[in-house]
């Protein structure tokens, strides 16, 4: 591959003095002709228990994924992680933020002579207003004052398109908004996008670079970066317009080939695919009876994991925002490493990779890895407060707008209900934005679950005062910018749309969409498949919904699209293009709100669940 514009490994060979003068003394030592191989043969004999010039070279990786643009410490239980004490009893810890983030990795760096700094997608897209009204440009900022080396594409960096993500690796300005600072053209990303399973359709060629070689002092690790197959059934089709999707499996196995021809024998792969722990606990152990078979976790990660090639030492993975340290063994029986560390920045993996120089190979047997969480009770990064501070300038003056009141939080993304206070609100919000004649008439409203990227939270973030909603705040739980459509749907299509909430694509993975008032039914969670939508309880305002019927429908444009697995919903037609459904929350924040009367949570009793 082409070498990147910006060689961050390049870079802190230069700055890394720690040992140079050991490496000088070796190779002073050695007879005049050596070559590089008699350098590394000489080197076993003088060990410096992995941190230096020896035969085995402890290989620092740091990893963490889903960061969504969080520059700012999370709000709610969004910046919270559960923890379980040595007595058995749980904490809630406050975490996150890329100020703390930057301190933490750089003091986990120390001491470390070789230390590569990787992530498995999602860095932007469904970010806050601090990025997201700037087209994510100051996340790729802050990564780069991170020292990034290396990340794989997640499908929310496809949110804008494919011409966009290009924009963020390579930079300029952005086409229509220009520059957000006078003189100073965007850079792009100083790390490469790796997007191996991403292919334009026309040419078959790779989007972005596939993999990465990282290299220092001879020691070579390479890099395989992908996104899951399904990027096009989560993001909307503008989006991914163009472009094919692999499967994962066959094209990391496919590059492993191609980078060990080149000599690379240590492989990491970069997988924007996640499982399920079987606890929420950070610090939960996949592997508590010891035997590395993986049976903490669950999900689409253990198969793609189980059938990676042998040769992928480990797998850093991403998707699904939880925290993992997992075994599961690959197709030789043999047990492989595989990470996720939350989202948002709350954690970082820190996972020691023992490199044999003499066979260029990670011993297996000698990786450990562990998530650690990023406290607040660190110092923050200055030039991370700087950069941070810039463009909370810039926000200030929309950022801050109030646009409604809450008596309390009103939870979306902290909800472990199948129905979420904050979905009903989104919903009821839709509903009475697009019901109007003249938006389309609507009767029912549709929000799927996975738009909800936040919660409302009544304590003050800055200087609004406790249960303001403000503009900042609105966007971070709807920052998609999707706009809302009104379809015709016949009652046989919305009733099958229900049922694939829980059968098809999302049979293991249940996507409930939050309905809005008036729209009831019952879902049995003790039965399977399609049966869990309970036949002849879906209601509207009391009347069962009939097959033969037709309804008016409002929901995002994402969904209007099929998107998320609900093929029934793209039925619909004679389509009503309306505002944004940032547009429609904030005018029902402002239309049912005041600071007087503030909005009240919602009791969250229109789908009754039978567990």
């Amino acid at each position: 591959m082409a070498a990147r514009k910006k060689n961050r490994a390049g870079r802190r060979i230069l700055v890394a003095g720690a040992g140079l003068a050991t490496i000088g003394a070796l190779v002073a030592a050695m007879p005049a002709g050596a070559s590089q191989d008699d350098v590394d043969a000489a080197g076993a004999s003088y060990s410096t228990n992995g941190k230096g010039w020896g035969r085995m070279v402890d290989v620092q990786l740091l990893s963490f994924n889903d960061l969504h643009g969080n520059l700012e410490p999370p709000a709610g239980s969004s910046g919270q992680v559960t923890r379980v004490k040595p007595d058995g009893t749980t904490e809630k810890i406050d975490a996150g933020g890329v100020e703390y983030l930057a301190t933490h990795l750089r003091q986990a760096r120390q001491g470390n002579r070789y230390s590569i700094t990787a992530a498995a997608g999602d860095m932007i897209g469904a970010s806050p207003l601090l990025s997201g009204l700037f087209h994510d440009e100051p996340t790729i900022n802050a990564l780069n004052k991170l020292d990034l080396d290396v990340t794989s594409v997640g499908n929310h960096e496809f949110d804008e398109g494919a011409v966009e993500l290009a924009r963020m690796q390579n930079g300029g300005c952005h086409p229509t908004a220009g520059c957000y600072v006078e003189g100073k053209e965007f850079r792009g990303a100083d790390f490469p996008y790796l997007a191996a399973n991403v292919t334009k359709e026309k040419t078959g060629k790779p989007l972005l670079d596939p993999y990465f070689i990282w290299e220092k002092d001879g020691v070579r690790i390479g890099f395989i970066g992908v996104t899951l197959e399904g990027t096009p059934n989560v993001v909307t089709a503008e989006g991914v317009k163009g472009l094919k999707f692999g499967d994962e499996v066959e094209t990391i196995n496919k590059y492993t080939k191609i980078l060990e021809r080149k000599g690379v024998k240590s492989i990491v792969a970069l997988v924007h695919e996640g499982g399920m722990p079987a606890s929420q606990a950070v610090n939960y152990n996949c592997d508590g009876d010891g035997d590395g078979d993986g049976e903490g976790v669950s999900g689409a990660i253990v198969d793609i994991a189980k059938n990676v090639s042998p040769q992928v030492d480990a797998l850093v993975t991403g998707h699904t925002h939880q925290a993992y340290v997992c075994s599961i063994p690959d197709p030789a029986g043999k047990p492989r490493l595989v990470t996720s560390a939350s989202s948002f920045g709350k954690l970082y993996t820190d996972t020691t990779l023992t490199y044999d120089r003499r066979t260029k190979d990670i011993v297996r047997t000698a990786v450990a890895s562990a998530n650690h969480v990023v406290t607040r009770d660190v110092p923050k990064a200055e030039d991370i407060s700087k950069l941070i501070g810039d463009w909370k300038t810039l926000a200030a003056p929309i950022a801050n707008r109030p646009q409604g009141y809450i008596a309390a939080d009103i939870n979306g993304r902290g909800s472990t209900a199948y129905e979420k206070p904050l979905g009903d609100v989104i919903a009821d919000a839709q509903l009475a934005g697009l019901s109007p004649a003249d938006k389309g008439g609507a009767q029912l409203a549709l929000m799927n679950p996975g738009g909800i990227r936040a919660d409302l939270v009544y304590k003050q973030a800055g200087a609004e005062g406790d249960g303001v909603v403000t503009y900042g705040e609105a966007f971070t739980v709807q920052p998609f910018t999707n706009m809302m459509n009104v379809v015709d749907l016949s009652g046989a299509n919305l009733i099958t749309a229900l049922k694939q909430q829980v059968s098809g694509s999302n049979l293991n993975s249940v996507k409930i969409l939050q309905v809005s008032k008036g729209l009831t039914y019952t879902l049995d969670m003790t039965k399977t498949g399609a049966d869990r939508v309970v036949d002849g309880t879906i209601m509207l305002n009391g009347q069962p919904i009939d097959p033969a019927k037709t309804y008016r429908v409002a929901m995002n444009e994402f969904l209007a699209g099929g998107g998320d697995g609900f093929a029934a919903l793209a039925t619909g037609t004679n389509k009503l293009v309306g505002a944004s459904d940032l547009d429609v929350f904030n005018a029902y924040l402002a239309a049912n709100s005041s600071a007087s009367a503030p909005l009240q949570v919602p009791a969250a009793n229109r789908i009754t669940v039978v567990q």
